[in-house]
């Protein structure tokens, strides 16, 4: 019989019995409801099927061969009502044709006469199991169209919606995925979310950030080394490929790879196999790969600086996460949200958002996307005096965007209008620049597509020294 443990599933489980024998019916009342499942009976196929609408049962067990409608036609109308609902027919060994045939039209298993009470057990438990599982899907799907969040992911807009969507579909699955995104849109966030929802949620997930290690550094981080094999490496390590053996690894600003690790890890890809640094034997891993990436991998590709045959392993399916600008129905949910979140660190009453904040915030750019916002309220919470963050608590970028012009355009010269309306759009567009990629002016510079000279200059223009 089964174990606690096991019972504990079965509570709640409704499971509707049809055969027109009675003797059988007590037989099986009194065999579920020792096993926990709840247990309705009737010897009319009609009848059941009037069950099937009113009560909603999670299992039929039914006879195959009964008198008015039989099982294949109880099945058909009970799935019609129900299409999840887990069928059971239980057949005598002379009709196992007909119950194949039944299993073929829906039915989730048979079971043969005669057959033991832990034959029964057992199929019961792998049906309770399905419908568990399909149950729990289906909740998922509700809630991400009915919520406006996802793990930690905020949003009812259509594009985070889609976003959500994808997720619930590809957690389950076992297949590479590619996050692409400007900085700051949550592509670590969604990882996380397919990788808590998904067969491997019990399992390690290790964020690997490819842009932050040098490259011998990186190679012995995701591949171990074995001792001696350079300087300083005193003992065997293992390496985060193997760490997170059965779990997920998530290969943020996968762009930044150097040619050589790219090579390595494409043959990773390809064999589910590993070797340490100094090391020749191989060794066997079965990770899930999740990478993301701020910039074009596709033009990275066409450009010789990204292997083509390491992106099509890695982009096997693809989510794009649009920038908060491309998702202005989520900015005020996004700021309230964060309000609580840093509201509970201060010891002072509630406050709230003012309208003219609100607005001040649906007018900026938002190059930082999210990771700005945040930066932004978290900012505002702590300067706020009041009981409300006012437009004094903000910035000074988002405070002067889209505020008035200052002068009519027609009656300046040209060299004015630069002064009074194009030097503070580009200073600005700098500040947020430098803030995006959290003051690394050569990743600045390439975001830009300027020189590393021309930012210094623009910083010494504007006295630029730190940021907001």
């Amino acid at each position: 019989m089964i174990a606690l443990d096991e019972a504990a599933k079965t509570q709640n489980i409704r499971v509707l019995c049809v055969d027109d024998e009675a003797p059988m019916l007590e037989g099986y009342a009194r065999l579920l409801r020792s096993l926990g499942y709840d247990c309705i009976t009737t010897t009319d196929g009609y009848r059941a099927i009037e069950i099937v609408k009113s009560e909603s049962p999670h299992i039929v067990l039914t006879d195959l061969k009964m008198p008015g409608i039989d099982g294949i036609a109880l099945l058909e109308s009970a799935k019609n009502i129900d299409p999840d609902l887990a069928v059971i027919v239980v057949t005598a060994y002379a009709t196992i044709p007909s119950a194949v045939e039944a299993v073929r039209k829906g039915a989730f298993d048979y079971v043969p006469k005669p057959f033991s009470a832990d034959q029964l057990e057992i199929v019961l438990q792998k049906a309770s199991e399905h419908r568990r599982l399909l149950d729990e899907n289906k909740r998922l799907r509700v809630q991400l169209r009915d919520t406006y969040a996802f793990g930690n992911i905020i949003g009812k807009s259509q594009p985070m919606q889609r976003v959500f969507e994808t997720v619930c579909k590809i957690a389950p699955s076992d297949a590479n995925v590619l996050i692409c995104g400007e900085s700051g849109t949550g592509k670590e966030l969604i990882a996380r979310s397919i990788h808590a929802n998904g067969p491997r949620a019990n399992q390690g997930f290790v964020p690997v950030d490819c842009a932050s290690l040098p490259e011998t550094l990186l190679e012995s981080e995701l591949f171990g080394h074995e001792k001696g094999a350079f300087t300083g490496a005193h003992t065997d390590r293992p390496g985060l490929f193997e760490f997170a053996n059965h779990g997920t690894v998530f290969l943020d600003e996968i762009s930044d790879l150097a040619p050589s690790i790219q090579a390595k890890l494409l043959r990773v890809l390809q064999e589910h196999r590993v070797r340490r640094l100094g090391g020749r034997r191989e060794i066997a891993i079965d990770i899930r790969i999740i990478s993301a990436s701020n910039r074009d991998l596709e033009a990275a590709v066409a450009q010789k600086q990204f292997r083509e045959d390491l992106f099509y392993r890695l982009n096997v399916i693809s989510i794009k996460l649009p920038p908060l600008r491309d998702r202005s129905g989520d900015i005020e949910l996004l700021a309230n949200h964060f309000l609580r979140k840093f509201g509970k660190s201060v010891i002072r009453p509630p406050v709230r958002i003012s309208t003219d904040v609100i607005e001040h915030l649906l007018r900026h750019s938002w190059p930082g996307n999210v990771r700005e916002l945040q930066n932004v309220i978290e900012r505002a919470v702590s300067l706020c005096e009041s009981d409300a963050i006012s437009v004094a608590d903000l910035p000074e970028r988002i405070r002067s965007f889209g505020a008035p012009l200052p002068t009519d355009p027609m009656r300046v010269s040209l060299r004015e209008a630069r002064r009074i309306w194009l030097e503070p759009l580009e200073k600005d567009y700098l500040k947020n620049l430098l803030e995006r990629h959290g003051g690394n002016v050569s990743e600045a510079a390439r975001a830009a597509e300027i020189d590393r000279q021309t930012i210094y200059r623009l910083l010494k223009k504007y006295g630029i020294k730190s940021f907001e």
